[in-house]
């Protein structure tokens, strides 16, 4: 609509246009009612507003976009007008937007939501990161700086406050935080006022909601510092593991002591005090070569990251060790105060297996496991087999079934699948002492190899086939020749890096294929 004349004094004009702004939020995180306080805070105005939803999905949990427009100005002024209205959000036109989570704020970004002329951007700075950031072979987490960067440039007034945890140290939902923030960001012609009122009205979970909007009004404000980091509860170490330590402390170097150290805790916790002592056994035969070899002018590298992917590689998860974690009495506490389950309160935990062939194989005997996967092997339908389980845990028969398979840690030594990944680490650690003598690049390249060993079912599988291509046609010939050590090298990164970008080996199959040459003369 178009503005009416000024009065005499030029003091009610009315607005020019209309406000327009966007909220962007994950499942679960409340957007909807998020938009349903705005929506009703403009209204006790008396401002025209009108409100849409768009679901997506954002590859966490669903994701759904709202879009919001009023008009700044009572109904009463407006002589039986009404302001025409959109029903999305357009690039170039949006006075805010608000994200719950730093990758919603790139997607608006790359929409072009976010324009340097006009545009607010809010958002919560904390990450919930993505299924395909999760599920990549390599590191497939997005650059958080780049994320920033990019909002920094494009907003005129980007506001990027960790907002989970401001709502998790008051005890309150993202969204009352999130319409805080908004309010004390002084960007939305409502004050705060109307935005309590609005809260109040709901009637649902008040106190909480409040606490949090007022948390999030006071840390933009600058009245409130920002809470301290609450850190992730340590689980007590191992009994009896104070020798192993004591051992580290004494013969290794001090680069490498944190790394070995929670290296050992895992072996031990993994699976017992023995167990521990073959870790610093195998880590002692890496520090070995690295000394032979320059390692203490690299700051022992080759056993960091050996003792890395060793103790990775020795805790395996199988499905006792997946039973271990799962019935952890720690574990339920963690999902208790995760849900805000208050004392005596009943929490329901539904855990979703779905074991096949190759678990049931990994805790048979070595012989017959092997003939199970080879059966298996002999018909690809075999390999689709799957049992799915809904097991309830918070049941006495559900919480002992899988206290009873994590019983079985004591089988775990005499079971096929480790008499198969252990024959395949000293197989692993020949070829890294051997290289190491050669070159100490072409060392920590297959140090970092078992980094392909990684994710369940099919994706373990193709990782594990990506691994054994690769250490049988490149690792294990480089190791032991005399050719050029940096061709080996180069042969080595690129099939690595192959591989980690591309689970299903076509990209790996193409690296592999293309340096016929250079793989000879690697091997020579």
């Amino acid at each position: 609509m178009s503005p009416t004349e000024n009065d005499a004094n030029g003091a009610d004009a009315l607005p020019e246009r209309t406000f327009a702004m966007v909220v962007g939020a994950l499942g679960g995180e409340g957007g909807g009612v998020l938009t349903s306080w705005i929506v009703a805070a403009a209204e006790s105005l008396g401002y025209p507003v009108q409100s849409t939803s768009i679901p997506g999905v954002a590859q966490r949990t669903g994701a759904t976009t709202y879009y919001i427009e009023f008009y700044p100005a009572h109904r009463d002024r407006l002589d039986g007008r009404s302001p025409t209205m959109a029903l999305y959000a357009t690039p170039g036109n949006m006075d805010v937007v608000v994200t719950s989570e730093l990758m919603e704020a790139g997607r608006a970004l790359d929409l072009g939501w976010v324009t340097p002329d006009r545009t607010t951007l809010i958002s919560s700075s904390h990450r919930i990161y993505s299924i395909f950031e999760k599920s990549a072979m390599g590191d497939g987490r997005v650059e958080v700086g780049d994320l920033v960067k990019t909002a920094n440039h494009l907003a005129k007034r980007p506001i990027l406050i960790d907002m989970d945890r401001l709502a998790q140290a008051n005890g309150a939902a993202i969204n009352a935080v999130i319409l805080g923030v908004m309010a004390g960001s002084g960007e939305l012609p409502i004050p705060a006022e109307a935005f309590e009122r609005a809260i109040e009205r709901t009637g649902v979970a008040v106190a909480a909601n409040l606490r949090g909007f007022k948390a999030g009004l006071d840390h933009v404000r600058g009245d409130a510092p920002m809470p301290e980091a609450e850190k992730p509860a340590e689980r007590p170490a191992p009994r009896n593991v104070e020798a192993l330590l004591a051992r580290i402390e004494e013969t290794f170097p001090p680069e490498t002591r944190q790394m070995l150290s929670d290296g050992v805790r895992r072996a031990v916790d993994y699976q017992n005090l023995a167990y521990g002592a073959r870790y610093l056994d195998n880590a002692a035969k890496i520090l070995a070569a690295d000394k032979a070899n320059g390692g203490a002018d690299r700051g022992f590298r080759l056993t960091v990251e050996g003792g890395r992917y060793l103790a990775l590689w020795m805790c395996f998860e199988d499905i006792i060790r997946v039973a271990q974690l799962k019935s952890r009495p720690e574990r339920m506490a963690r999902v208790r105060r995760e849900v805000g389950a208050k004392d005596g309160e009943p929490v329901v935990v539904t855990e979703f297996l779905k074991p096949g062939w190759d678990e049931i194989a990994s805790v048979l005997p070595p012989m017959l496991g092997r003939a199970l996967t080879r059966w298996k092997e002999r018909q690809p339908g075999r390999q689709k087999f799957h049992v799915a389980m809904r097991v309830r845990t918070n049941t006495v028969f559900g919480y002992v079934r899988l206290r009873a398979l994590a019983k079985l840690r004591f089988w775990r030594p005499y079971s096929y699948r480790f008499a198969e990944e252990w024959s395949e680490i000293e197989a692993w650690l020949a070829a890294l002492e051997g290289a190491a003598a050669r070159s100490y690049e072409l060392a920590l390249e297959i140090a970092e190899l078992p980094n392909l060993r990684k994710g369940y079912s099919d994706t373990h599988r193709r990782g594990v086939a990506s691994y054994r291509e690769v250490f049988e046609r490149l690792a294990r010939p480089a190791a032991g020749a005399s050719g050029d050590a940096a061709q080996a090298v180069a042969a080595l990164s690129a099939a690595r890096s192959a591989a980690l970008a591309d689970p299903e080996g076509d990209a790996l199959r193409t690296v592999l294929v293309a340096r016929p040459g250079e793989q000879a003369q690697a091997a020579e």
